[in-house]
C-alpha cells in the first residue's frame, strides 16, 4: 500500500473540515509521540521505580540514566524496564492505574488532545510497556485497543524482560488490516517503520518544533475529572528535581522525625514555635463561634472538616490549645501513639457509632470530624457522611487547605503509619484553617427540622465554597475500589 506523509498541522485543517474523516477512519496514535509535550520517558520510570519498588531502586536508576542515554532507544529502554519492573508481584502492580495517569493528563498537549479525541474510533500505540499506559489511554483517553509492549511473568512476577513476539499483540494489529486507518506519529523512523503504521495510508508527523509551541491540557478539559489518584510523590519527577529530591531525602528523614516528635510529646505553648523554627507553618482564621459561647455548656461542638492527611484533627486541636478529641477507625497503632489528642475508635457500625459519639458530647466534650471519611488530595469533597447532624445542632464547619511540595501526607495502597512522616518530610509544609460560622438553627435538624442528609451536604457546600472546591457523592468505597481494589474496609 503507498502511503502519505504529510506535516501534523494539516491534520488539524483536515478534521475541522472534513467530517468524513472522522467518520470513516480509526485513528491509529503514538501516545507519547502524539500526546506528550516532553519526549522524555525518564520520569514515567522513575515513578514506578519509586512508587513500586522504592528509594534505592530510583536510586539506581537515576544513577545509571545518565549512562542510558548514549545507548540506543531500543537498549535504553529495555535496561529501564529491567531496573523498574524486575521482581515486582503483577498482580499488586497498580501504578499504571492510580499513579501514572495524573503524570501522563499534566504532560498532555492540548493542541494535539483536541485533534485526537475528535476521532470516534482511537488504536493506542506505545513504546512502554503496556501495563504503564492502559490505565491512561482507556479511562481519560477512550482507546478501543492498546498496542504495547509486554513483560514477561514468571511465577506471578515480572521478570523485567519484554516479549518480543507477542499473541496479544499480533492479534491486534491483525484486526487492524482491514481498517481504514489514519496515524499519527513523531518523526521517528522506527515508529513510521513499525508495523501498526504501516497499514496506515496517511501518516502525520508530530515535530519537536510542533511541541513546543503546545500548551497544556486544562483541568477543566480533563476527559473526565482526576479526582483520585496515588503515590507519595507531588512532582514530575524530571532528572534535575529527582536529584534534588535525593539530596533532600537524608535532612528530610531527620527532620521529619523531629517535627513529629515535638508536635506529639511537647505542650502547644513549647512545640508551636519550634515547629515554625523548623518550617512547618498552620495560618488560621481566628474561630468565630467555640465551645465557649455554645448555649449549652453542658454538651460540645462538632467541628466538621474536610479531610487531607491524618493530622486534620491535631492542627484543629492545636489552633485552640486545647485537648479535643476526634473519633478514629483504623489508624495505625504508631499514628495513635503518636497522636496528641484523646481519640475514640469508631466501629463503622451507624448505631454504634452513635452512642459513642453522642457520650462525648454529653461529657462537654468536643469532637473534631472527618464525615468523608478518607482523605482527597485534588480540589474535590467526597461525600459527607450524615452521622454528625443527627448528634447535635452545634455543628462548625471547618476548611482545610494543605500545600506540599514533595511528599504526600496519605495513601491508599502504601503503607499508612507513615503518613504523618512523609508529611512532616516536605521542606515546607503549609497547613491552612479556615473556621466558617456556625450552622444557623434553622439548617439543623433539632431546631430547624432538616434531615441529617440536608444538613450533611449543607454544611459540604459551605466548605466546598470557601475554598473553590467541587463537591462530589462519592465515598471511601469508590476511592479505596480504584486505587486499591478494595471497599477500605479493615478487618
Amino acid at each position: 500500500m503507498k502511503q502519505s506523509y504529510h506535516h501534523y498541522s494539516s491534520l488539524i485543517t483536515k478534521v475541522v473540515d472534513d467530517a468524513q474523516l472522522l467518520q470513516n477512519n480509526t485513528l491509529v496514535f503514538n501516545v507519547e509521540e502524539t500526546l506528550l509535550k516532553s519526549f522524555s520517558m525518564f520520569p514515567y520510570f522513575m515513578l514506578v521505580a519509586f512508587e513500586g519498588g522504592g528509594p534505592l531502586r530510583a536510586l539506581v536508576l537515576l544513577i545509571l540514566y545518565p549512562f542510558l542515554c548514549i545507548l540506543v532507544d531500543e537498549t535504553k529502554l529495555k535496561i529501564m524496564v529491567f531496573i523498574c519492573f524486575f521482581g515486582i508481584k503483577k498482580k499488586s502492580f497498580k501504578i499504571g492505574k492510580n499513579v501514572l495517569p495524573k503524570y501522563f493528563l499534566e504532560n498532555v498537549g492540548y493542541e494535539s488532545f483536541q485533534v485526537v479525541m475528535k476521532f470516534a474510533r482511537k488504536v493506542g500505540v506505545s513504546n512502554l510497556p503496556k501495563d504503564m499506559v492502559e490505565g491512561f489511554v482507556r479511562d481519560f483517553l477512550g482507546v478501543e485497543e492498546i498496542v504495547g509492549r509486554e513483560i514477561k511473568v514468571i511465577g506471578g512476577y515480572y521478570t523485567g524482560f519484554l516479549i518480543e513476539n507477542d499473541r496479544n499483540q499480533e492479534k491486534i494489529l491483525t484486526q487492524m488490516e482491514s481498517d481504514q486507518l489514519v496515524g499519527i506519529c513523531g518523526a521517528n523512523e522506527n515508529t513510521i517503520k513499525s508495523r501498526p503504521f504501516t497499514y496506515s495510508k496517511d501518516i502525520y508527523v508530530v515535530n519537536e518544533n510542533d511541541k513546543i509551541e503546545w500548551s497544556n491540557l486544562p483541568r477543566e478539559e480533563y476527559p473526565k475529572p482526576l479526582i483520585f489518584h496515588d503515590g507519595r510523590l507531588t512532582f514530575m519527577p524530571k532528572i534535575l528535581d529527582t536529584l534534588v529530591m535525593f539530596i533532600w531525602l537524608p535532612f528530610g528523614i531527620i527532620l521529619s522525625i523531629i517535627r513529629v516528635i515535638v508536635a506529639a510529646f511537647l505542650p502547644n505553648h513549647i512545640s508551636t514555635p519550634i515547629l515554625a523554627f523548623l518550617g512547618v507553618h498552620y495560618p488560621y482564621s481566628t474561630p468565630k463561634n467555640t465551645h465557649n459561647n455554645n448555649e449549652d455548656t453542658s454538651k460540645g461542638v462538632i467541628y466538621v472538616c474536610n479531610h487531607r492527611t491524618v493530622l486534620d484533627a491535631v492542627y484543629v486541636s492545636r489552633i485552640f490549645g486545647t485537648h479535643l478529641t476526634t473519633p478514629s477507625y483504623s489508624i495505625s497503632k504508631l499514628s495513635e501513639f503518636l497522636c496528641p489528642m484523646n481519640t475514640v475508635a469508631l466501629t463503622r457500625d451507624r448505631s454504634k457509632d452513635s452512642k459513642i459519639v453522642y457520650d462525648v458530647l454529653s461529657q462537654g466534650r468536643s469532637i473534631v470530624m472527618c464525615p468523608e471519611g478518607t482523605t482527597c488530595r485534588e480540589p474535590y469533597l467526597l461525600r459527607f457522611s450524615p452521622l454528625f447532624a443527627e448528634l447535635t445542632d452545634d455543628i462548625i464547619p471547618v476548611a482545610i487547605q494543605v500545600n506540599v511540595s514533595m511528599f504526600y501526607g496519605n495513601t491508599a495502597s502504601g503503607t499508612k503509619a507513615f503518613d504523618p512522616f512523609f508529611f512532616m518530610m516536605n521542606p515546607r509544609p503549609i497547613y491552612s484553617v479556615t473556621f466558617l460560622d456556625k450552622v444557623p438553627s434553622e439548617w439543623t435538624c433539632g431546631s430547624g427540622g432538616k434531615t441529617k442528609f440536608e444538613v450533611a451536604n449543607y454544611v459540604q457546600e459551605k466548605i466546598g465554597k470557601i475554598l473553590g472546591y467541587n463537591c462530589t457523592g462519592l465515598t471511601r468505597k469508590d476511592k479505596y475500589m480504584m486505587l486499591a481494589g478494595n471497599d477500605g474496609l479493615v478487618k
